[in-house]
């Protein structure tokens, strides 16, 4: 048997998913994303009580919600990209619309807890709570982008002249990192003590 057979198929190719500009925006988000958590946590440190009193009052209901919908979203994006290099173009065109649902849900959720937290008069004021909306509010501004790039990759996928399935490996690279993200943001918020 050769290579380029295995079980009677041809091999795939193994790859990077996405492209090299891609990758680029995707580990200089992370590195930003970085240097702000390692800033929160430094103030973290120095204001252990206050942050700990602060943090209290965040919903650990609500945050988990968010996450499940957004690994929810994740999972939805990966069949989508497994369903285009199938061929099966409609099916992925329903999975990244699945995919963006989960994403506005997650808007919609987080909009619900800002309205309760500010409602209550935890604000910018409260060092923790500036932490909070700045993190939470720039991982928003990444979801309402990604959403932006998951609608192009379906406009795509619905033009048969242009249709590329590494925009929906593009697309998804992005929407991972986003819930990558979330899952750290919500660890460090949500739960670390």
């Amino acid at each position: 048997m050769t290579a380029a057979l295995r079980n009677g198929r041809p091999a795939r190719e193994r790859r990077l998913p996405g492209d090299v500009d891609m990758w680029v925006m995707v580990l200089g988000d992370l590195f930003f994303f970085g240097c702000y958590f390692v800033t929160y946590m430094v103030f973290r440190a120095m204001s252990a009580e206050e942050f700990t009193a602060s943090q209290r009052h965040l919903s650990v209901g609500i945050g988990v919600t968010n996450t499940v919908v957004l690994l929810t979203s994740s999972l939805f994006a990966a069949l989508a990209v497994i369903a285009v290099r199938e061929g099966a173009v409609r099916n992925a065109q329903r999975l990244l619309l699945a995919t963006g649902a989960c994403g506005v849900l997650f808007t919609l959720i987080k909009a619900y807890e800002w309205y309760v937290e500010i409602s209550r008069g935890y604000t910018i004021q409260d060092e923790f709570f500036g932490f909070y909306y700045v993190l939470t509010g720039v991982h928003l501004v990444h979801v309402a982008f990604g959403l932006i790039i998951l609608g192009v990759a379906v406009r795509e996928l619905r033009d048969t002249r242009r249709r590329r399935p590494t925009i929906v490996e593009q697309s998804v690279l992005f929407w991972h990192m986003i819930d990558l993200l979330w899952v750290v943001i919500f660890a460090i918020l949500y739960l670390m003590r």
